[in-house]
C-alpha cells in the first residue's frame, strides 16, 4: 500500500532535458494522429495506439528511441540509466517504480484503450490524447502526476518531494533535480 503525500509535483521546466522533450513531442505526434483520424481517416489513431505503446515499452525497458534521438542531438537527460550502455545509448531509470516512470506506463495504458475506443465507439474519446501530455511539457504540472504523488508514488524530478533515500551521496544523486540546482 502507497503512503498518502500532500503537496504539489511540478517538474523542473528551466531547461528542455530528454523526458520533458520527449513528453512535448509525444505530445503532438498524439495530437496530429488524432486530427488525422478524425478528419481524414479513423486509422490514423493507431499512431496514438503506436505511441501508447513506445510509452509503455519505455516504462518496462528504459528505452526511448525519441530520447535517443534527442541525445544524438545534444539534449541532455535527467533521469538517464546509470549503467553503461554499448554505443551511448539513452535509457529511462528502471531501478525502481519511480513517479515518472509509472507515468509512461499509465499514459501509454490510457492511450491505447482510448484510441480503441475511439476506433470501436465514439470519436469522442479522441479528447483525451495529446493535450494533455503538451501541457505537462509546457508548464510542468500534470494531474496524473499529481495523482500517483498523493497516492505515495516517489518523484525523483520534484526537489520538494525527493525521496529519503536519494540524498547527496546517492549514486544516482546527479540526475536529480536537487544536484542541477546545486549545480552540479
Amino acid at each position: 500500500m502507497l503512503a498518502s503525500t500532500s503537496g504539489f509535483y511540478i517538474v523542473p521546466t528551466h531547461r528542455w532535458y530528454i523526458e520533458r522533450t520527449v513528453w512535448l513531442i509525444a505530445g503532438a505526434v498524439l495530437l496530429l494522429a488524432t486530427i488525422l483520424a478524425l478528419l481524414v481517416n479513423p486509422l490514423w489513431i493507431l499512431g496514438v495506439t503506436a505511441t501508447g505503446l513506445i510509452s509503455i515499452n519505455v516504462a518496462f525497458t528504459g528505452f526511448c528511441p525519441v530520447g535517443n534521438l534527442l541525445q544524438l542531438i545534444g539534449f541532455r537527460p535527467m533521469l538517464a540509466s546509470k549503467t553503461p550502455r554499448r554505443w551511448n545509448l539513452y535509457f529511462l531509470q528502471t531501478d525502481k517504480w519511480y513517479l515518472e516512470r509509472r507515468i509512461y506506463v499509465t499514459v501509454g495504458v490510457n492511450i491505447c484503450i482510448g484510441s480503441l475506443l475511439v476506433l470501436g465507439h465514439s470519436a469522442w474519446w479522441a479528447l483525451f490524447t495529446g493535450a494533455a501530455m503538451i501541457w505537462f511539457a509546457a508548464t510542468g504540472y500534470c494531474v496524473l502526476a499529481n495523482i500517483l504523488l498523493w497516492l505515495g508514488s516517489e518523484p525523483r524530478l520534484n526537489p520538494d518531494h525527493m525521496p529519503s533515500a536519494r540524498c547527496a551521496d546517492c549514486a544516482l544523486s546527479d540526475s536529480c533535480l536537487n544536484s542541477a540546482v546545486r549545480g552540479a
